[in-house]
C-alpha cells in the first residue's frame, strides 16, 4: 500500500512540474576552430591612489579587468569578467586592429602618474612588489588566451598621441626576462650599431618601421609633432633613459632589431640627396677683337679722312639683365637640409 501511494506521489509530482522554457542546449561536442577573443593585454597606471583608482574603476564609464593595488602585498580584484569588454583602451590601434576594448584585457596598476616640475616632467616608480604581482598574472593571462609577446603593450603603444601609460618608470624589461614581452636581442643589436653609425636613414624610415610593428601613424616624411610623439611612445618601452622623440641611432637600432630580428643584415643607408643639384657654371667664351681685313686699292687714292676714335670691344661678356633665363647667381644659394 505504501509503495503504490508513493508511486502516485511522484505522478502527481511529475505532472505538475512545469516543462523547461527557452533552446534546450546539447553540449556534447566542441568544435576545433575556435580561438579567444582576446588577442592583446593592455598595461595601465590609474593617477590616483588605492580608494579613488577603485572609485573610478567601478562607479565610472572606464573600467578594467584586473586592478593592481599598491598594498606592501598587492591585492588583485578582477572587476570585469575576462569573457566581457572593459572600457580601458579607448580610441586605439595596433596593427591592422581598432578599437581595441573588443579584443584585449586590461590591467590597471595603482600608480600615480606624472607631474610637471622646474626641471621637468617627473614619472613615479612602480614598487617592486606590484612587479611581482603582476608578472605572474600577465603569464596566467597570456597563456589562457595565446596572447603572442609582441602584444603586450601599455596604453602608450596603442593610443600614442593621448596617452603616456605605464610611462618611462615601468619596468618592461622584467617582463621580457620572463619571456612575457617582445625585445630587442642583444647580439643583433650590437650587429646592427656599427651599420647604422656609417649614415642614419631618413625619417621616412622611421614611420615605416613604427607602422611595422605596430604603431599608428601617418607616414608624412617629415619629422612631425605627431612622429615624435610616437617615438617617444617606443621609447617610453624600449630606451627609457631618453624619450625626446628624436630619430637617433639607438632608436633606429632597436626598430630594426624588433623588425627584421633575423634577416640578412642591412647595407649602409647613402647619404640623403640634397633638394636639387648644383649645376656647375659653364665658362662663357671671350670675346676677341675684330681683325682688319686688307682693302683693293682703289684706282685713285682719296685723301686720307679723321676717323672718330672707337671704343674698345669689351673682353668679358655683358651681365645678364635680372630675371634673364640665363643670369647666373654669383654664389650658389645654400641647399635646404631635411
Amino acid at each position: 500500500m505504501k509503495t503504490l501511494v508513493a508511486t502516485l506521489l511522484l505522478a502527481l509530482l511529475a505532472g505538475c512540474a512545469t516543462p523547461p522554457s527557452g533552446p534546450q542546449y546539447d553540449h556534447t561536442y566542441t568544435a576545433k576552430g575556435q580561438a579567444s577573443r582576446a588577442r592583446f593585454l593592455v598595461l595601465h597606471y590609474t593617477v590616483g591612489d588605492r580608494a579613488s583608482s577603485l572609485t573610478t574603476l567601478t562607479q565610472q564609464e572606464v573600467s578594467a579587468h584586473y586592478l593592481v593595488t599598491d598594498d606592501p602585498v598587492p591585492h588583485i580584484y578582477n572587476l570585469v569578467d575576462e569573457k566581457n569588454a572593459a572600457w580601458h583602451a579607448g580610441n586605439s590601434s595596433w596593427k591592422n586592429f581598432t578599437q581595441l576594448n573588443n579584443s584585449s584585457i586590461g590591467i590597471e596598476i595603482v600608480n600615480p602618474g606624472w607631474k610637471d616640475t622646474p626641471n621637468g616632467r617627473v614619472y613615479a616608480p612602480f614598487a617592486q612588489s606590484q612587479i611581482d604581482a603582476i608578472i605572474p598574472l600577465v603569464r596566467d593571462i597570456v597563456t589562457r588566451h595565446h596572447i603572442a609577446p609582441e602584444n603586450v603593450l601599455g596604453h602608450s603603444d596603442i593610443a600614442p598621441l593621448r596617452k603616456q601609460d605605464p610611462g618611462p618608470m615601468f619596468p618592461w624589461r622584467q617582463l621580457a626576462a620572463a619571456g612575457l614581452v617582445a625585445w630587442p636581442d642583444a647580439n643583433r643589436v650590437a650587429a646592427l650599431t656599427p651599420i647604422f653609425q656609417v649614415q642614419l636613414p631618413d625619417i621616412a624610415w622611421y614611420q615605416k618601421k613604427l607602422a611595422t610593428w605596430g604603431y599608428g601613424l601617418v607616414q608624412s616624411g617629415n619629422l612631425d609633432e605627431q612622429t615624435r610623439t610616437v617615438l617617444s611612445a617606443f621609447q617610453m618601452k624600449y630606451r627609457p633613459s631618453n624619450i625626446d622623440g628624436l630619430p637617433d641611432l639607438q632608436t633606429a637600432v632597436l626598430l630594426e632589431a624588433l623588425t627584421n630580428p633575423r634577416g640578412a643584415l642591412p647595407q649602409p643607408f647613402p647619404a640623403p640627396a640634397p633638394h636639387y643639384q648644383y649645376q656647375p657654371v659653364q665658362p662663357q667664351p671671350q670675346y676677341q677683337p675684330a681683325q682688319p681685313q686688307p682693302q683693293p686699292a682703289p684706282a685713285t687714292q682719296p685723301q686720307p679722312q679723321s676717323a672718330p676714335a672707337m671704343p674698345p670691344l669689351p673682353t668679358t661678356p655683358p651681365a645678364a639683365a635680372p630675371g634673364s633665363p640665363t643670369a647666373v647667381p654669383a654664389t650658389p644659394p645654400v641647399p635646404v637640409q631635411q
